[in-house]
């Protein structure tokens, strides 16, 4: 079994959440994370915006990469 603990050769996990109004910038959004090598997870989320009377697209995804991870990483750097 793994130890929880983190060392300073295993990579730091990510998790971003990418949304956007239902256009084909939300598809772009998402296709240049996965061509980073971000990966989807879980089901994409489809809901109304009824204040500007849009409908609105999520999708999060993960990545590993190497380092610590520290509140500062900026996410869309990986």
């Amino acid at each position: 079994m793994r130890s929880a603990i983190l060392h300073s050769g295993d990579p730091m996990k990510l998790y971003r959440f990418l949304s956007d109004d239902d256009t084909s910038a939300f598809c772009h959004k998402v296709t240049a994370a996965l061509n980073k090598g971000w990966e989807l997870h879980g089901a994409p989320t489809y809901a109304f915006d009824a204040a500007r009377g849009v409908m609105r697209c999520g999708q999060a995804v993960v990545k590993e990469a190497p380092g610590i991870y520290t509140p500062e990483t900026k996410l869309g750097e990986h």
